[in-house]
């Protein structure tokens, strides 16, 4: 996890970002007047304020789609392969045979797979009666 944090933060930092901070750096020293320091100072406060932007861009998008390992993802992981199962396995390939599922596993498999599905629409939906 650390990993994928440190490479993005480098290679954010090594971007435009990082040439537009050189540039705004260096124009504030080659600023002569004071109409040319307060332009260079505004260039770097729009590049500071862009690059807190971009990180809580980064920070909501992470946020919505949150980790692999939730325990609701976990769930629908396992309701998924079942039904990988049957459709390629059992009915295109025509590889075996499943028995249906009975009882309460039928319920839960079916309440999973609404609840993943509907939660997003759900999501979506309030979302856009927000804005």
């Amino acid at each position: 996890m650390w990993l994928t944090v440190l490479s993005s933060v480098f290679s954010f930092l090594g971007g435009p970002v990082a040439k537009a901070l050189v540039d705004g750096y260096q124009a504030k020293l080659a600023a002569g007047n004071t109409s040319e320091r307060i332009a260079a100072d505004l260039a770097g406060q729009e590049v500071a304020s862009e690059t807190a932007e971009m990180q809580a861009r980064y920070q909501l998008k992470r946020d919505e789609i949150g980790h692999p390992w939730e325990p609701e993802k976990l769930a629908f992981y396992v309701t998924l392969a079942f039904y990988t199962k049957c459709l390629v396995y059992d009915k295109m390939l025509g590889w075996g045979s499943t028995d249906a599922l009975g009882g309460d596993i039928s319920i839960w498999a079916g309440l999973i797979m609404s609840f993943y599905f509907g939660q997003r629409t759900f999501q979506n939906v309030a979302r856009i009666i927000k804005r």
